[in-house]
């Protein structure tokens, strides 16, 4: 009786371990497919973390990147490294499709994934770092990144067991490789035709401390980009985002200035938001925000103030501090544009002086409407002033008293208003 007990009990547990396994084994049983086909910036780095955080959340059985791009930013670069080597589950960066590229910034991302493949027709390489917008790095800042770049790549090929010494040469000499100089160079592990083809190949492969890969049967699911994500990959350059608060404060600016214009408090309140949210990927320097609103509030001041020019002077220079201090990191493509710098802090600077320069003419500006635009006018006498009377004058008749006798006809200017009865005096 006792050995039955125990062979039921064992029945049970049995089948509550499949019950409770089987869940995990569907979950197990997905490919999550991420297509990046362009620059490597904070709007990528950001959509490829979700995909694989998400992907770690609900267990997959592995990641694969679509991989076809010229390059982009080496901070975003790095963290996208960062998230596939903190990825619970396997991550295979696939060079596709035909007649892509893993340049510059996607050597490092494709070399650190834990599979890498390619595609008939594809290239790898020229991983030489440059400036924003392709230009060369001085001779002294170009060593020091070229070197902190070689380091770096070598550094992800000991990790992965690929070449260093070609690694090297891809950043120094910005060699490329074709997919089959690639596979011999042992730079990737594969090469597939396709996603279908990439995905027989790899099924069964040992991921170091990620287990076995079993794709048999396995569903995919093509992760797509949310709005969030297309917004910040057109707002995350260094410039945009630059160029966005610029905008946002002289529209806030103007609005102050001039209240009830409501289109331009609109256009900068919306290119403000836009700018913080950019600046949420960005490393920026929060001093160079606050010198660069400390200079509209100069800017402001000089409409308030006397100061014969001295605090747009010093508005304009705060300007030109905070632009350059605005963004952090060594990097020169996390830098604003000096051209783009000096043509907006020019723009924005005469903008500023010039609304400042026609809000304090119209304070100082003598009334030409309402009552005490009548004030020193010229008018003709309509009803005798003995000494009270009629004046047309403005435009308009008006009741008016004087304290010399004036026919009809007599030019008189008025020199007071009480309770809407003009106080004229005779012309000479």
């Amino acid at each position: 009786m006792l050995s039955i007990k125990i062979i039921r009990i064992f029945l049970v547990l049995s089948l509550f371990s499949f019950f409770c396994a089987a869940p995990a084994i569907a979950e197990k049983n997905e490919i999550f497919i991420i297509r990046v086909s362009d620059a490597i910036g904070p709007g990528v780095a950001d959509f490829l973390k979700q995909g694989i955080e998400k992907a770690s959340e609900e267990n997959a059985a592995c990641i694969i990147i679509e991989l076809d791009t010229p390059g982009g930013l080496a901070e975003s670069m790095r963290k996208i490294v960062m998230d596939i080597y903190g990825s619970k589950v396997p991550v295979v960066v696939y060079v596709s499709p035909g007649g892509a590229r893993a340049a510059s910034a996607g050597v490092m991302i494709t070399m650190a994934a834990d599979i890498a493949a390619m595609a008939p027709g594809t290239n790898i390489g020229a991983a030489h770092p440059v400036g924003a917008g392709g230009k060369e790095i001085g001779k002294t800042m170009s060593e020091k990144v070229t070197n902190d770049m070689v380091a770096y790549v070598k550094s992800i090929a000991q990790k992965r067991g690929r070449n260093e010494t070609w690694a090297e040469k891809a950043v120094r000499e910005s060699i490329s490789a074709t997919e089959t100089e690639a596979l011999n160079e042992k730079i990737i592990d594969i090469i597939a035709n396709d996603t279908d083809d990439l995905i027989k190949k790899i099924s069964g492969r040992l991921i170091a401390g990620k287990g076995k890969l079993n794709l048999d049967n396995a569903k995919k699911r093509i992760l797509k980009e949310t709005f969030r994500t297309k917004v910040l990959k057109t707002i995350s350059n260094p410039n945009i985002a630059y160029i966005l608060m610029m905008i946002g404060l002289a529209g806030i600016y103007f609005e102050l200035s001039n209240p009830g214009a409501i289109f331009p408090g609109v256009i900068g309140g919306i290119s403000l938001i836009l700018a913080f949210f950019s600046f949420q990927t960005l490393p920026v320097n929060y001093a160079g925000i606050l010198l660069i609103i400390l200079a509209v509030v100069f800017f402001i001041l000089e409409i308030k103030i006397a100061s014969y020019g001295m605090l747009s002077i010093a508005g304009t220079v705060s300007l030109i501090l905070g632009s350059l201090m605005l963004f952090e990191g060594n990097s020169p493509e996390l830098q604003v544009s000096l051209q783009v710098l000096i043509t907006t802090v020019i723009i924005v600077s005469a903008f500023f002086v010039v609304v400042a320069g026609l809000v304090f003419k119209s304070q100082v500006s003598k009334s030409k409407t309402g009552t005490t635009g009548l004030i020193g006018e010229i008018g003709v006498v309509k009803k005798a002033l003995t000494p009270e009377g009629k004046v047309f004058v403005h435009g308009e008749l008006w009741r008016a008293v004087s304290k010399t006798a004036s026919p009809e006809g007599t030019l008189v200017q008025v020199i007071k208003i009480n309770n809407l009865v003009l106080e004229v005096e005779k012309v000479g």
